[in-house]
């Protein structure tokens, strides 16, 4: 294997939110923006993005690939291909932690390209469009790129606080372990399709995209506008400073408001990248 420099802790934390939480979001914006879905109207094939490590001691390889069947995705999360029409190959976990931070450009092996142009430049837009999305440092300026981008963070957030959880994250953990059954969930006010919930209990987790019906919420964070969500979600406003102006509702249990967020603040310092600053720092 290529890998040579040892995995840290927060590299194993990283690639278990962009491979189980962030990759996926490929398929939301692939099916429901109208420019992309029209780009794979009609295509079948099999797209997957794969790291190598010796680390990774049963193949050597962490992948999740994509089954595109006539225009719809089927995700598989963290499962190899035998054999994708399209695969982007990272030689070392390193250089995919740094492509998918944004914090460096390591251009990965990339198979099947030229049979499957056309196919492989609709994947490298989309692609583009989730990376500018989520790696943007200030709000978009149409509603529609607001609507989706929030989407795309209640997705990941809900996902990647569960994901961390699987993987024993430390302060994760103490959250979940001794919660009775619990469900948290993220919505804003209009538009019913922008919601996201987590569940916990007795150390348990799991996560869903849209309203969660089994009961009423323990903690719902509500946004009165897009606008007010990507502030907070983005780190441009104070928590506190919101909920005093309106623009923020914690219903529920507002007490657990400040743990929720110190979570989705950890998700966001292994999707960020901030966790390489400070190792490098150190």
């Amino acid at each position: 294997m290529a890998e040579t420099k040892k995995m840290t802790q927060g590299d194993k934390y990283a690639l278990r939110i962009f491979f189980f939480s962030a990759l996926p979001l490929l398929k939301v914006i692939a099916e429901t923006e109208p420019k992309f879905k029209k780009k794979f109207a009609g295509k079948s094939f099999v797209f997957q993005v794969s790291v190598l490590s010796d680390e990774f001691k049963k193949t050597g390889k962490l992948s999740t690939h994509f089954v595109v069947e006539n225009g719809a995705w089927t995700t598989h999360v963290c499962q190899s291909h035998s054999n994708p029409d399209i695969e982007l190959e990272f030689p070392t976990v390193e250089k995919f932690i740094l492509f998918f931070t944004g914090k460096g450009m390591p251009l990965p092996k990339m198979k099947g390209v030229l049979k499957n142009f056309g196919k492989f430049v609709a994947i490298l837009l989309t692609l583009l469009r989730m990376a500018a999305l989520l790696q943007a440092k200030d709000a978009p300026a149409k509603l529609e790129d607001q609507l989706m981008l929030i989407k795309l963070y209640f997705y990941l957030l809900s996902n990647g606080i569960s994901q961390l959880n699987k993987v024993g994250h430390p302060a994760t953990r103490a959250f979940t372990e001794s919660s009775p059954d619990r469900a948290y969930a993220y919505a804003v006010d209009g538009y019913d399709d922008l919601q996201a919930w987590l569940r916990v209990k007795a150390g348990n987790s799991a996560s869903g995209r849209g309203e969660y019906k089994r009961s009423k919420p323990f903690l719902t964070m509500r946004f009165d506008t897009p606008k007010h969500a990507l502030d907070i979600l983005m780190s441009k406003a104070n928590m506190i400073d919101y909920l005093k102006q309106g623009y923020l509702v914690i219903e529920g249990a507002p007490e657990f408001g400040a743990a929720l967020g110190n979570l989705m603040m950890d998700v966001g310092y292994y999707a960020q990248g901030t966790y390489l600053d400070e190792e490098k720092a150190s």
